[in-house]
């Protein structure tokens, strides 16, 4: 697979110029001129599928940001040689990353080494559409989700469920560590702040208490949205938490308490990180917006 940014066709020049000749044959040899420009580049791409390829049966494919014209199509298919024309910039991007190679903006020092490398390569129609697949690449950087469905709808949310399980995975391989999910983090941190509380004194023990609650929504929600009491849930986590070194979690299907370590349920660690420093910065932020508001009001009734 050769990827370039050449033009094979004929281009107008950027400013206003003309040729003049005076009889038929000077208008033949400016014709001919004219297509040797693009006819050498193309004896060029002609000339190392030779040398790659030679009388093996493996393909060759032309992959070109900027045009093709007719004339150079047809010249490569007279070799075997399949070329695509006004390929984008990114994809171009994405198929150096997945098949090797490097693409070249000019076909003086063209060498086999700029050539990638696939298994298989074919168009296929999707609607009324047609796209090219590029298949059993050796060491791919770069790959290609096809997401299909009945509606635009339906392919929205397989799309955003795609992008939140491969950031979820990105995330873990850059923490290098997971923290069990299922809400045993929350019912975890719950039980953390109410031993801490004990530590307090004075109107600080009842923002602890607060933030401990805090805590509980998404054991609640979770709880809630698979259909089961929330308060039950609640009341079986923090039982089976209770005296216990393993993290608590709850079974959505059964209602039950679960170890979510043993289930394989994890969850982020940068996730849970950002979401306690979040909550604080927001509450914090509330409080003096409410302090404001009511140092307005006293001002206006002064």
């Amino acid at each position: 697979i050769l990827t370039c940014n050449v033009s094979l066709e004929y281009e107008k020049s950027e400013v206003n110029s003309g040729f003049f000749y005076k009889s038929a044959e000077e208008r033949e040899k400016l014709v001919k001129a004219e297509r040797a420009f693009c006819d050498d580049k193309v004896q060029q791409i002609i000339d190392l599928k030779r040398a790659v390829v030679g009388n093996s049966d493996k393909g060759f494919v032309v992959i070109n940001q900027k045009g093709v014209d007719p004339n150079s199509l047809d010249a490569l298919a007279r070799e075997g040689i399949v070329a695509l024309r006004r390929a984008k910039r990114r994809n171009m991007e994405r198929i150096v990353l997945a098949c090797g190679g490097t693409a070249v903006n000019s076909f003086d020092d063209l060498k086999p080494e700029n050539l990638g490398h696939a298994g298989l390569f074919y168009e296929h129609v999707l609607g009324d559409d047609k796209y090219s697949f590029i298949e059993e690449c050796d060491n791919p950087q770069s790959v290609t989700i096809l997401i299909k469905g009945p509606n635009k709808h339906t392919i929205t949310q397989i799309k955003d469920a795609v992008r939140d399980g491969l950031r979820a995975v990105k995330n873990a391989v850059e923490d290098q560590m997971v923290v069990p999910g299922a809400g045993a983090f929350e019912i975890a941190v719950y039980q953390a702040l109410q031993e801490y509380k004990n530590e307090v004194r004075g109107k600080q023990r009842l923002g602890v208490q607060a933030f401990a609650d805090a805590m509980l929504i998404i054991p609640k929600c979770l709880a809630q949205n698979s259909g089961h009491d929330a308060q039950e849930c609640l009341v079986k986590m923090l039982q089976e938490h209770t005296g216990l070194d393993k993290c608590v979690g709850l079974d959505l299907v059964t209602g039950e308490a679960m170890y979510p370590a043993e289930a394989g349920i994890w969850d982020n660690y940068c996730v849970k990180k950002q979401l306690i420093n979040s909550c604080t910065v927001i509450s914090s932020n509330l409080l003096i917006v409410d302090e404001v508001m009511r140092a307005g009001m006293s001002s206006l009734k002064g």
